[in-house]
């Protein structure tokens, strides 16, 4: 989730070392047709309204904020379901899922009014070999509100599970969207290569995990077993294709780092991503296998004519193999983890950015495998290992936020890369238009 930092780094650096007694060299901006005297930006060219106000922050809100929902809803989510919890710790996960609620709202109109204001935008995003990845942190995002309505608003009546299902199906297609499209966007357009391989190539793909998760969880609260059978089923499926495509891309990625070694220190945050779909597939086939063995025997399934099934046994068998498989992709995390820590531990020291966001949501989606392992097997080991992971999420969550609104403050956060290909464009053709 580091693809903005380079550039980003060299505009700041670039900034900083302007004087107004030696101005910099122009670089390749497009021609404009105001006057040769006014303020300049960083690159040399003159400064524009699209440059400063609402239409700054607009044009450069890239997809990569829904990080934040992402980040903000699993600090959410783990602090009401800790294994020793207390009340005071449940208002506080209240307080995170009204202010992820109020951020996505906030996010998703300004992305809507980016992409309204400027089509071309849309289509220079999509052709940006890194930006047009982080499109799956939205239904990601999404999905952590979806979980904290069940788990927080539940009691208010089942027209509240009913809605947190309806849009449950929304963030199934988006989830569907991103995890087929961006894929073949990236074969068919993007070829980054191996060299340029990192592991936001997930990104578009692990949203069918998570909404697979988001399907155990909702389809435990449905009142309608059928509806929950449906649900279920569903979930599975997402699950599957989310799971298999995602140990394609770990390969990949384990492939390329050992050709190519270490992804360069602007992006080495993303050594972290790999943690998600495994820590969040192994969550996800435990509340499935859990939501089974109170759904299957309650329904009509395995009873075809001719067929003795029971239902209950085979409900326990995809208990147990939900466990199991957990427990195994919780051992293949962890390995990734340490990884993670060595390679971080190996550069020292690495630019902020918005993909520092990456820290959090991988880490607390292996933090709710912890705890639901902690469940199913009654251990004080991973009831332990759950506290600590948890509040690690949280003190991770705090740093980056403060950093980041600092950044926000100051302008630096908003700037988007793909705006960079759009001028480049537009100079080759000679076009007057101001970007």
């Amino acid at each position: 989730m580091m693809t903005v930092t380079r550039t980003t780094e060299r505009r700041g650096s670039a900034a900083s070392g302007m004087t107004e007694q030696q101005p910099p060299p122009p670089p390749p901006c497009p021609s404009q047709s105001t006057p040769s005297q006014g303020e300049r930006m960083p690159c040399g060219r003159l400064k524009t309204k699209y440059d400063e106000g609402w239409r700054r922050i607009v044009r450069n809100f890239t997809p990569s904020w829904f990080a934040v929902n992402m980040g903000t809803g699993i600090v959410s989510v783990l602090l009401h379901n800790l294994p020793w919890n207390a009340q005071w710790l449940q208002y506080v996960s209240y307080v995170f899922f009204a202010a992820n609620v109020v951020l996505f709202v906030v996010f998703f109109a300004i992305s809507v009014l980016r992409y309204a204001l400027y089509p071309e935008i849309w289509r220079a995003m999509i052709s940006h070999p890194g930006q047009s990845l982080f499109l799956g942190c939205f239904p990601m995002g999404f999905a952590t509100i979806i979980n904290m309505m069940i788990f927080c608003c539940r009691q208010w009546g089942d027209w509240v599970v009913h809605l947190a299902w309806a849009f449950w199906w929304i963030d199934v297609l988006l989830s569907m969207a991103t995890c087929i499209s961006m894929p073949f966007i990236v074969m068919h357009r993007h070829k980054p290569g191996l060299h340029n391989t990192t592991a936001a190539l997930l990104l578009p793909i692990v949203p069918t995990v998570v909404a697979a998760a988001t399907g155990g969880i909702v389809a435990e609260a449905l009142p309608d077993s059928a509806h929950a059978l449906t649900t279920l089923i569903a979930s599975y499926v997402l699950w599957g294709i989310g799971q298999t495509l995602s140990g394609c891309v770990l390969a990949l990625y384990f492939h390329r780092l050992t050709i190519h070694s270490l992804p360069p220190r602007e992006v080495i945050v993303s050594v972290f991503l790999p943690i998600g779909p495994l820590g969040q597939g192994g969550f996800g086939i435990q509340q499935l296998g859990k939501v089974a063995l109170r759904v299957l025997p309650e329904t009509t399934v395995f009873r075809t004519a001719g067929v003795v099934v029971d239902v209950a046994r085979a409900a326990e068998v995809l208990y147990v193999l939900g466990v199991f498989l957990g427990l195994i992709m919780w051992g293949f995390a962890l390995v990734w983890a340490c990884f993670a820590l060595i390679s971080i531990a190996t550069i020292h020291s690495f630019p902020f950015n918005m993909g520092w966001w990456g820290f959090t949501f991988p880490l607390g989606v292996w933090a709710t495998c912890t705890s639901m392992l902690a469940a199913n097997l009654d251990s004080d080991f991973f009831k332990v290992s759950t506290m600590i992971l948890s509040l690690a999420v949280v003190a991770l969550w705090f740093m980056v936020s403060i950093r980041t609104m600092h950044l926000v403050v100051t302008g630096e956060m908003f700037f988007a890369p793909c705006l960079q290909d759009i001028r480049e464009k537009e100079q080759a053709g000679g076009s007057d238009r101001r970007v």
